[in-house]
């Protein structure tokens, strides 16, 4: 986390007027198509992924193959993995507050909070869903990444998620959290391995927000709205995760808005 820590104490000069308001979205689909998607939900899954800006290929048995040649999980690390793969074949034609409720809760209880020194010898390493699950242990990055991977392979919408790095204020450190906007205009809810339920912006006052990102931008908080600073293309973590999600077998094109 060391890396990103740095960049976000960079824009930490302007944290005084930070808020989690609502950033400024690409336009979102028309109200009768977002009608016709709850009925047809299943039909238009991989519409969702490629308008979200990330196209996902999952075969399972493809991924575990090459999860058994890269890093040999033992008993209770398929077991999670199995679990993980239940849980997004079980959440795939529930709501979006049951979806997030469910992942949030999966990985909360599945992964055990290790700083990234212990868990990879790095000071800031941003590991996949399948690495983070292969170990049973993750830092608030990895917690937030995994979230934001299964919920898009559920089909919310990549502009309604946003990872948010935070200053936690009981801690006094750096933190990341999954921001989840439910309209363009409504306050965020937010996923976090440090608190068992989500809960509107508005009740995490612990928390100081410094930026976000997804895969077609990058933001940082302002009074009135969000402002669009650049692209994910400068964090190169994100491009790295990228990568490895394809070694591991994810037939995925992650991208990057210039």
């Amino acid at each position: 986390m060391h890396e990103a820590a740095l960049f976000a104490a960079s824009l930490a000069g302007r944290a005084g007027t930070l808020s989690l308001r609502q950033p400024p979205f690409l336009p979102q689909l028309s109200r009768p198509l977002r009608s016709s998607l709850t009925i047809i939900r299943p039909l238009l899954m991989l519409l969702l992924f490629c308008a979200s800006g990330l196209a996902h290929g999952w075969d399972m048995t493809r991924i575990m193959q090459q999860t058994n040649e890269l890093y040999e999980p033992d008993r209770a690390a398929r077991k999670r993995l199995q679990a993980w793969h239940a849980l997004l074949d079980q959440q795939k034609l529930t709501g979006t507050e049951a979806q997030l409720d469910a992942v949030n809760r999966f990985f909360n209880a599945q992964l055990f909070f290790a700083d990234d020194r212990v868990i990879w010898g790095e000071a800031d390493y941003w590991a996949t869903p399948v690495e983070s699950l292969v170990n049973g242990s993750a830092d608030c990055e990895d917690f937030t990444i995994s979230k934001y991977f299964s919920l898009l392979k559920l089909g919310v919408p990549d502009e309604q998620l946003r990872l948010t790095y935070v200053k936690s204020l009981k801690l006094d450190q750096a933190h990341m959290v999954l921001s989840y906007y439910p309209t363009p205009l409504s306050e965020p809810l937010i996923l976090d391995n440090l608190v068992r339920n989500i809960l509107p912006a508005s009740r995490r006052s612990d928390l100081l927000p410094v930026y976000s990102f997804n895969s077609q931008g990058l933001w940082l908080p302002g009074k009135v709205s969000d402002r669009r600073v650049g692209s994910s293309r400068n964090l190169p973590q994100w491009q790295d995760l990228a990568r490895k999600m394809r070694d591991e077998g994810f037939d995925m094109t992650l991208r990057t808005a210039q």
